[in-house]
């Protein structure tokens, strides 16, 4: 069985940025998922409701960088 591996970034770093900046994308450029980082700038996160499912998945541990690895390391 493959084991995961876990992504570079840090998920404290990850919350404050969505808690702070998510209507503008920031988490999701820090991750390096581009497009919809550009997406969420462009809609301000769907007013606001993107970014707190983001928020739900990056607590839950559920979240993963653009390789598809979760980011789970808090610091």
């Amino acid at each position: 069985m493959e084991q995961v591996q876990a992504s570079d970034e840090k998920k404290l770093t990850l919350i404050l940025l969505c808690y702070f900046f998510g209507c503008f994308g920031i988490h999701r450029f820090y991750t390096g998922k581009i497009l919809s980082g550009i997406f969420m700038l462009l809609t301000l996160g769907c007013v606001g409701i993107w970014m707190f499912i983001d928020l739900a998945l990056i607590i839950m541990g559920k979240f993963t960088d653009k390789e598809g690895r979760p980011i789970i390391d808090w610091v």
